[in-house]
């Protein structure tokens, strides 16, 4: 069987010893790269080849398009201008993007400059769409888009408090990202009636939603992210384990109830995470595999879900080490230092 990769590609493959390893990443707007050819990759004495060229402008214009929700492109026609030599040693600015889009053709620009913005070469390839991405982004909302973290650890605080139940934030972190019901019987080790545990549920949703509202702060990279994907014709669903009434406060005082395609909450399902449930639900309602969900998550327990769901798993350390957060795909410490490409190919 054939194992398709992108490990061994001579333009980005990461594991080819010979390869140009370029490392495009997407600004929202255009793909861009920069390269350094050193003697091998020459023509003429000192100049780089036509062929290396011609294929840092190919690869970048494909990556244009993935960033458009296109998986696949058959390219119909790709014409490039040669204006200037491209000394070896010198770094060469890359970039691309897509100037028209329709569901069977999508047309790009390419340019390769020099640090002093002499032009190198000009492309415009045009490309028949094969297969639209089926990839889809399923976010988790308190700890990853929401800074919310502290409000709900006074809220649970304050109500447990009410039992004379001492709360603290080793207690919480532990257990952030899990439906109450769940939260309060692990405090309370099942010592509690569903009447109390509705009323628990209550007063510390009351507490926290008095005390975010106002107050709720995006963090940082997350909207910039959302805004890429979006652009970029990718499905997204919100999944939380939150009460829907929390998650339509949170994406209300933020400005982002247009961005998600589904949301699924956590009283939609009737295990909290680490069940899988709620992601599986998720791909349920999005019509996608679990196989072609990616997943943003902060919490040990919703990493393991993802997981447990079958899908991969970016996570941020916002609230856990990445120690604790190892069963994750890949993890970073902000969504800042995420861009699209690394989410839908290095993840």
């Amino acid at each position: 069987d054939v194992e398709y990769t992108t490990r061994l590609c001579f333009a980005c493959g990461e594991d080819n010893p010979i390869g140009l390893k370029l490392k495009p990443v997407y600004d929202g707007e255009k793909v861009w790269a920069e390269f350094t050819a050193g003697k091998f990759y020459q023509g003429w004495n000192k100049v780089v080849h036509g062929g290396i060229l011609y294929t840092l402008l190919d690869e970048i214009t494909a990556y244009a398009i993935l960033c458009y929700g296109i998986d696949f492109g058959v390219t119909a026609k790709s014409e490039v201008r040669f204006k200037h030599l491209a000394p070896i040693n010198e770094p060469i600015q890359i970039s691309a993007w897509v100037t028209r889009l329709t569901k069977r053709l999508v047309e790009t620009t390419g340019v390769l400059a020099l640090k002093d913005n002499t032009i190198i070469a000009e492309g415009n390839s045009l490309f028949y769409v094969w297969r639209q991405s089926k990839k889809t982004i399923l976010w988790d909302l308190d700890g990853v888009i929401a800074d919310s973290a502290s409000y709900h650890f006074a809220a649970w605080q304050e109500t447990f408090a009410k039992s004379g139940i001492k709360f603290t934030w080793t207690d919480f972190t532990k257990l952030f990202g899990a439906r109450n019901d769940f939260i309060i019987r692990e405090v309370m080790e099942d010592k509690v009636s569903e009447e109390d545990v509705k009323a628990i549920i209550e007063a510390k949703e009351n507490s926290f939603r008095k005390g975010i509202r106002g107050n709720v702060k995006p963090f940082p990279g997350a909207i910039k992210l959302l805004n890429t994907i979006k652009k970029g014709n990718f499905k997204m669903c919100l999944v939380s384990s939150a009460p829907r009434e929390n998650i339509d406060l949170l994406l209300g005082e933020l400005g982002m109830k247009e961005y998600f395609n589904c949301i699924v909450s956590g009283r939609e399902v009737m295990e909290s995470k680490p069940s899988p449930q709620i992601f599986l639900l998720a791909t349920e309602k999005c019509g996608v595999q679990p196989e072609d969900c990616i997943v943003i998550e902060d919490s040990p327990l919703g990493v393991k879900a993802a997981k447990a769901a079958g899908m991969r798993c970016l996570a941020v350390t916002n609230a856990h080490s990445k120690e604790e957060l190892a069963q994750a795909d890949r993890t970073v410490d902000s969504l800042e230092k995420v861009d699209l490409i690394t989410l839908i190919q290095r993840v």
